[in-house]
């Protein structure tokens, strides 16, 4: 992995050494409740399209647990 880390680095002159976040990503503002909808939904979704679980609320790590059924995640977070 840090091969990779590594090369990724090297090809992008903002870079000293290693690079793990793409470049590309840009923050949004988050504007209305619904906008913050689809961002949660497409953060718990991130896991079902990788082919890890087969439904958001699967994924140990994930806030789905605690948004889409009675049951707490691992970790602990603030509902928005």
């Amino acid at each position: 992995m840090l091969w990779l880390f590594k090369s990724a680095g090297e090809r992008n002159p903002n870079n000293t050494f290693f690079q793990f976040w793409r470049q590309d990503n840009h923050p949004e503002e988050i504007f209305s409740a619904k906008f913050m909808e689809s961002k949660l939904d497409y953060i718990h979704n991130n896991p079902v399209k990788a082919g890890l679980v087969e439904e958001p609320w699967e994924y140990l790590l994930s806030s789905a647990r605690d948004y889409m059924t009675n049951r707490k995640g691992l970790l602990e977070i603030d509902f928005v």
